[in-house]
């Protein structure tokens, strides 16, 4: 008989798979950030930093009070690696074999092929940088001075940076390592030493893996959640994860209000009896990355969580409707508002232009407690302890958020 769960547990289900249900109770080390990253399996890059940059803020949510260095070292370490997954990531080492099979079997975005054939184009350019990093080591884009007399911009990149993206995403070059956030390459061989082309698994393989860890790291999902999660072709994964339910691999599971059954993976049973019983307690309030996992696909934020959400950084200033680069507030498993801050890290401020709740939400003094709580944890651990709240929608609700951070 299949199993019935609610609106609410498919989100509590979600929340927890995701590492956002409760933080460590222990102190946090390392080896917490490693398993956080292998348990959503995708950590998205974005270099926005008007607070702490996203994978840093996407680990606080989860983890609490850690070291932001510690992603640094993972991957100086070899225990991560970067590449193109939900967009541009750090992933667990172990999965390295997946995006080098989608490689080599020419299954990863279409900038792959176009980056093999900018890389055919530009052969002797190509080889010269190569041959440059095979005998002086890895190198920065900095590295590399202009020859054209222009300045550079995200959109007018010197040749050497085009060369070196371009082998990156080709699979040529790997990211050693990071200083100030600046990647630094070098050569494949040298950064996965061990690896070798004959053990990347094939392409059913692969996409089968893809498919099954997704609904792993969502906790539950209906058949057309899953493509966006590492970004595969959507008709490909809707078939891929029906059969996978026919041949037991993954669990259906009916859920109130969905037109489609919802998929459990095998490792994730044990929580979904547990959400069904009532037995997994969401007291949880904290402030999420635009681009976390929970809320990076629109669409599902809206279907699940009914928060209709977008980042307006690209948009310009007088149509924007939130703020410049807004983080959704998860409350007690429900994403009541999103708020626009900005962190003065030498004044030692921390900045909350505006924050707005969803129309639905309740301006009581409970949920100012919860959100004042939030703040002042993430004020603490970006080193800006004053917390200023400057307006908010309900207007009246940032007195009581401000009541609730003097308490």
């Amino acid at each position: 008989r299949m199993m019935k769960l609610s609106q609410q547990d498919a989100r509590a289900m979600m929340i927890a798979a995701s590492g956002l249900a409760a933080l460590p109770t222990h102190p946090v080390e390392k080896a917490d950030v490693l398993a956080m990253i292998r348990q959503m399996r995708v950590l998205q890059i974005d270099t926005i930093h008007v607070v702490a940059r996203s994978p840093y803020l996407v680990l606080w949510s989860r983890l609490g009070m850690y070291q932001p260095r510690w992603l640094e070292e993972l991957l100086a370490e070899g225990a991560i690696f970067e590449y193109w997954s939900h967009e541009a990531c750090f992933l667990p080492i172990e999965d390295y074999r997946l995006y080098r099979s989608n490689m080599l079997n020419g299954l990863g975005r279409r900038s792959w092929v176009y980056s093999q054939q900018w890389i055919n184009d530009n052969r002797e350019l190509v080889d010269q940088l190569l041959e440059h990093i095979r005998a002086n080591g890895s190198v920065r884009s900095s590295d590399f001075k202009r020859s054209d007399g222009q300045k550079g911009s995200w959109w007018n990149w010197k040749i050497e940076k085009v060369a070196l993206e371009m082998l990156f995403t080709a699979g040529e070059l790997m990211i050693a390592r990071r200083h100030n956030f600046q990647r630094i390459y070098d050569l494949r061989e040298r950064v996965v030493p061990s690896w070798d082309d004959h053990q990347a698994p094939s392409r059913e393989e692969t996409r089968r893996e893809f498919a099954l860890g997704a609904v792993q790291a969502l906790g539950i999902a209906p058949a057309s959640w899953v493509a966006d999660y590492f970004r595969t072709k959507k008709t490909e994964t809707v078939a891929l994860v029906r059969r996978l339910a026919d041949e037991g691999a993954l669990h259906p599971v009916e859920v109130e209000g969905w037109s489609e059954p919802g998929y459990i993976h095998a490792a994730n049973l044990r929580l979904a009896d547990q959400v069904a019983a009532g037995q997994l307690s969401l007291e949880r309030t904290t402030l999420l990355s635009p681009f976390d996992p929970l809320v990076w696909d629109r669409a599902r934020a809206l279907a699940l969580f009914g928060f209709d959400y977008r980042i307006e950084c690209y948009t310009p200033a007088p149509k924007r409707r939130y703020g410049y680069f807004t983080l959704p507030i998860l409350r007690r498993g429900e994403l009541v508002g999103r708020l626009d801050p900005k962190a003065y890290r030498k004044e030692k401020i921390f900045e909350v232009k505006a924050l707005h709740l969803e129309p639905w939400v309740t301006p009581d003094e409970a949920l100012a407690a919860d959100i004042a709580g939030a703040l002042r944890e993430c004020a603490a651990w970006h080193g800006t302890p004053e917390v200023v709240v400057r307006a908010a929608d309900p207007p009246e609700f940032a007195e009581l958020v401000r009541q609730a951070l003097n308490e």
